[in-house]
């Protein structure tokens, strides 16, 4: 039996920010490439600044990309002509790191999950209200509260919208940046657990986001790691976490806090180098896992495990 393709397919993806002034050319994300099937969640993890964020932007053709694919329910995006493109956007959509800048101060709730229902003309006009209620209590929220303002809400109360706003359109896809950063611990293990059920209840598929490493293996099927924009490690949930092989997952995993000070000190002293004294090989041009990719034209990432993989850049020499 063929396997059925995967929702969202995405191969060799680069962006590069222009030279502007005294500043030279900056390639922000650099040979990505990963699949999401249908109902599944990748989680993305890396330091700031590592190109997670500009990956979300560029999957959703938000951010110009330099090369590469992307596909959408086998549908070409890159090459999409503006048209065909904002009518495949209701199948993709975003969830926003900030709930308190996300949402139109002056807009009611109910003219923010207007919105999409407008611009994509999903539902009649006569059906706006009846459809914004629907889409509050699907993020368990009263429609009484639709005609008051961003202001009158929690932070975790915000953030409930904006996941309706997403939802408006019945999307397949949702990348949500770091959605549950800016909340208090409670209000994030509410809104994970929303996320979930969501997912369950609409077949959802999500690109998530985060730095937080336990809400991520809390969340995510598979997780992809990145540093300095490109992917250094990808595998299923537990095969990353329980058994990570480059230094720099190694690295981001002893980083996260614990509460015994004394353990985490500990840690800290026992912890790799710096990602930034890692060496592309070992010597010459054989990498780190004793192979020639010049020679035998292959690419620098290694399977350690079935659907487990790892990039020979960045290994200590």
């Amino acid at each position: 039996m063929t396997p059925s393709p995967p929702l969202v397919a995405v191969r060799d993806l680069s962006v590069t920010f222009p030279a502007s002034g005294r500043h030279p050319a900056f390639v922000a994300v650099k040979g990505v490439s990963f699949d999401i099937a249908p109902g599944e969640t990748l989680g993305l993890v890396g330091q700031s600044g590592s190109g997670k964020t500009t990956t979300g932007r560029a999957v959703l053709q938000l951010q110009r990309i330099s090369s590469g694919s992307v596909r959408l329910r086998n549908h070409e995006l890159t090459t999409m002509p503006a048209g065909e493109l904002r009518r495949m956007r209701r199948h993709m959509q975003f969830v926003l790191q900030n709930p308190y800048s996300s949402l139109h101060p002056r807009m009611t709730i109910a003219q923010t999950l207007m919105e999409p229902l407008i611009a994509h003309q999903s539902v009649p006009k006569a059906r706006y209200r009846e459809r914004v209620a629907e889409l509050l209590e699907l993020v368990s929220m009263d429609p009484a509260v639709m005609d008051r303002y961003p202001h009158a809400f929690s932070g975790g109360q915000r953030q409930r919208i904006g996941i309706a706003r997403a939802l408006a359109v019945n999307p397949d896809f949702v990348v949500c940046d770091e959605p549950v950063s800016a909340l208090d611990v409670r209000t994030q293990a509410q809104i994970v657990a929303l996320l979930h059920s969501l997912q369950e209840k609409l077949k959802l598929s999500y690109l998530f986001i985060a730095h937080d490493l336990a809400i991520v293996r809390e969340v995510s099927h598979k997780v992809a790691v990145m540093y300095r924009g490109e992917i250094v490690e990808k595998g299923g949930i537990s095969q990353v976490y329980d058994n990570p092989a480059h230094p720099y997952t190694q690295m981001l995993f002893e980083s996260a806090p614990i509460l015994d000070p004394a353990r985490q000190r500990r840690r800290l002293q026992m912890m790799p180098p710096d990602p930034s004294v890692l060496a592309a090989g070992r010597r010459g041009d054989v990498c780190a896992f004793g192979e020639i990719h010049a020679v035998a034209g292959t690419t620098p990432w290694h399977e350690i495990g079935p659907g487990h993989g790892v990039s020979c850049r960045y290994q200590p020499m």
